[in-house]
């Protein structure tokens, strides 16, 4: 199929403009024609998974054009292991996510055009291959955010909104140097990243003076290095530029929190495995340790802990993300095998997840109101199927053996302990406060007696159903054979890892 990658980013910019087209009043075709619009990047991703060669490491279905040429600029796109797994989960969770919008009732096309938009520029972002495209992409995802969080989010949207604006500005704007500066460096000037990649090695002995540590190894691609981190570790988040992730989450509707969380949180590990690892290995074998493997181990343990302590179940999982996103960030310090590929498995892994609790927290906002943990008690009584789903999100999350967490939390840690057994150690400890923090809501929550107040709460419905069901059988599938992601991301992982290693 040509043009693939093209359709299925493009696709949801058509449908923006027929959802604009529409009268603003008629909810349900506007719902239908936003659901109609994200099925064929779905079906798209399908194809792509079929006919992805995983032994190749290098892109695939690639289109490449001249888009402004006195600047060298490309439309360039392609997928190779690492992208083809975010584009499933980018295709898969947007689907869901227009059902989990259903219930959205004020300003319905303003909704719905926006996160279709939303939709366009998360895919760009993942199939981009020209440093100037993934700009605009990374760009065009901003506003739309911005905008779902701050007039359909909830009593705090606009602090939240806000917040995460300028968090992401500041981010994008530290990038935008560094592109800038990898832009004017290489020769000839060019956005293409698989020339940057190549000529990755022309910054090696490029040093700058940095009194008083002129005697560590410092220089061009450090800077550039560090300015790319940060934009992308606000994104991540990592500590402590987390600070936007829980009142964006909490503020946020149900379905833009699990775009949040499965999708946006991606970006920034995404955004490091894609441009620092390749572009700039040296600084990349300097500072990964610190940056990633020490504050990773940090982010699980202070995300665990932040989450054990809260009251809200939204904020809870939220900072459940930053602790699992520590595992991510651990994995791909370790540069070993196992590690690496724990780390990306673990992206796909935490998306489906967490996608499932910030649904499931919907489903009970949406009847009862309010997410206080102590406000519940014994809703396994009033409501069984939905506590068996929960329950099989929530094992996920801890680790489970059998479910999707546990697989990708283990290679992490096995990498981690051929590299760094300290931090192994720290990280195995984050397992079991996660384990604490969720089996204490699960009896705080569902077990014990039932609060007479919800004794009639509705169970879930069919719809809801239709968008968890989806996520649960990847979370089973995934945690059984295991195989049927890692395959995808070996070759290509093993492909960027081994530009690494020499400069170790």
């Amino acid at each position: 199929m040509e043009h693939v990658l093209t359709y299925m980013t493009f696709i949801p910019v058509a449908g923006m403009i027929v959802v604009l087209l529409l009268p603003a009043a008629s909810h349900n075709l506007i719902r239908w024609v936003s659901a109609a619009f994200t099925v064929p990047p779905l079906l798209m991703a399908c194809w792509l998974f079929v006919n992805f060669d995983p032994a190749n490491p290098g892109f695939q279905f690639v289109e490449k054009a001249p888009w402004i040429p006195a600047y060298n600029i490309q439309y360039f796109v392609g997928v190779d292991g690492l992208s083809i797994s975010m584009v499933l989960l980018t295709a898969l969770l947007c689907f869901l996510c227009i059902f989990a919008s259903w219930g959205i009732d004020r300003g319905v096309k303003g909704y719905f055009a926006l996160f279709l938009l939303l939709d366009a520029g998360m895919m760009g972002v993942f199939v981009a291959l020209d440093f100037f495209l993934f700009f605009i992409f990374w760009e065009v995802m901003l506003l739309p955010m911005y905008f779902l969080i701050g007039i359909w989010g909830g009593p705090r949207r606009e602090y939240a909104a806000i917040k995460f604006f300028l968090y992401t500005l500041l981010g994008s704007g530290l990038m935008l140097l560094a592109i800038l500066a990898l832009y004017f460096t290489s020769e000839p000037h060019t956005f293409d990243m698989t020339v940057l990649m190549a000529q990755a090695n022309r910054y090696g002995t490029q040093v700058l003076p940095l009194w008083p540590f002129n005697e560590l190894r410092w220089g061009f691609q450090h800077v550039v290095w560090m300015a790319l981190f940060v934009g992308f570790a606000i994104k991540i988040p990592a500590f402590p530029f987390h600070t936007w992730l829980p009142d964006a989450h909490v503020e946020a509707p149900t379905a833009i929190s699990v775009i949040l969380a499965g999708i946006l949180l991606k970006m920034g590990t995404y955004g490091i495995l894609r441009t620092n690892y390749p572009m700039l290995p040296a600084a990349t074998a300097d500072l990964a340790f610190w940056c990633l493997g020490a504050l990773g181990a940090w982010n699980i343990i202070y995300g665990a802990l932040c989450a054990m302590a809260q009251k809200d179940l939204k904020k809870l999982v939220a900072y459940s993300s930053v602790s699992h996103m520590g595992y991510v960030m651990l994995g791909m310090a370790t540069f070993t095998t196992q590690g690496i590929n724990g780390a990306v498995l673990q992206m796909f892994n935490h998306g489906t997840i967490t996608g499932m609790l910030f649904l499931l927290v919907g489903v009970i906002y949406d009847r009862a109101h309010h997410r206080e943990i102590e406000g519940f008690g014994g809703l396994a009584a009033v409501m069984p199927v939905y506590t068996g789903v929960t329950a099989l999100a929530f094992f996920a999350s801890m680790g489970l053996p059998g479910l999707s967490g546990f697989i990708s939390e283990v290679l992490v840690l096995l990498g981690a302990w051929q590299k760094y057994p300290v931090l192994a150690i720290i990280a195995a400890s984050g397992v079991i406060l996660t384990a604490g923090y969720l089996l204490w809501t699960i009896q705080r929550v569902w077990l014990g007696p039932t609060n007479e107040k919800y004794r009639a709460l509705p169970e879930i419905n069919g719809r809801e159903m239709f968008t968890l069901v989806p996520l649960g059988a990847i979370v089973v599938l995934v945690g059984v054979y295991p195989s049927v992601v890692l395959d995808l991301l070996r070759a290509s992982l093993d492909q960027i890892n081994q530009i690494v290693i020499p400069h170790l």
